[in-house]
């Protein structure tokens, strides 16, 4: 796996803030990754049809590593509710193999980037005025929560992010307590991941590779590199959460989001 100095540096740039935003503001680092990603595989030749789709399932694949730490933080608080988790997970690998191994694969880039910055804008939206909904209703039952659980892995696997804006507000509405939503929503982190990944896999396996160390959709040293990264940063996150005024960043953050998702507009739209 051939990597230049550069590649390494910028992805080792791209990996640590990352971390340190998904420990601080409690996001996933896939709306951060996937425009930097796209602009990196630009630059080194690949089509910026096929840079986006890979810097979505590179995204995605990162969350393999990074949601694990999260999980076990979260369950040594006694945070997560399994129940929920047992509930929605079936849904979601549903969701996420049909995204990863059939949409994703027939979809333009194009088109993925325009879902991709409707997305980040309606989350950036979310984030800078901080609304969180009313809880009105309790959870679905079991045909509910596949259902909820279907989109939530189908929507995920398009934009290449783990789901939290998603499940967070669904879980919220339905009265689950926002601790308790936070940590479910990384606890489902995982089961997005291996199933869109999985369908990104499948997805590609007829397509030849575009760049060395790539494996279809997915560029394997940014994954290690970034994964390596966030996972070490994402503590100092947390950390930094507890002394910094972390409403007056959101909107900060809030700023860069409408930034990206103008870059890819702007991609998709070229």
């Amino acid at each position: 796996m051939n990597i230049d100095l550069t590649l390494l540096i910028e992805l080792l740039a791209l990996g640590l803030c990352t971390g340190f935003l998904a420990g601080l503001l409690g996001i996933g680092g896939g709306m951060l990754m996937v425009p930097f990603l796209t602009f990196i595989l630009t630059q080194r030749g690949v089509s910026a049809d096929l840079a986006v789709k890979m810097a979505i399932a590179t995204s995605m694949a990162t969350i393999l590593f990074t949601s694990i730490s999260s999980v076990r933080a979260h369950h040594k608080r006694g945070a997560v509710r399994w129940d929920l988790v047992k509930g929605l997970a079936p849904g979601i690998v549903l969701g996420g193999l049909i995204a990863g191994a059939g949409v994703f694969a027939a979809l333009k880039g194009s088109w993925l980037a325009l879902v991709f910055a409707v997305f980040v804008a309606f989350s950036a939206t979310q984030m800078l005025l901080n609304k969180k909904p009313a809880p009105s209703r309790q959870m679905p039952g079991m045909a509910g929560q596949l259902g909820a659980g279907s989109g939530i892995g189908f929507i995920s696997g398009l934009v290449g992010a783990g789901g939290g804006f998603i499940s967070v507000p669904f879980m919220t509405w339905c009265n689950v307590s926002m601790h308790n939503a936070v940590a479910t929503s990384a606890a489902l982190g995982f089961p997005i991941a291996l199933a869109n990944t999985f369908g990104y896999v499948v997805g590609a396996r007829n397509m030849a590779n575009p760049l060395p160390g790539s494996f279809g959709y997915l560029y394997l040293p940014a994954l290690v590199v970034i994964a390596l990264a966030s996972v070490s940063m994402a503590p100092l996150g947390v950390k930094a959460a507890h002394a910094l005024n972390v409403a007056q960043l959101k909107r900060v953050f809030a700023g860069l989001l409408y930034l990206l998702a103008a870059y890819m507009l702007y991609k998709g739209l070229a």
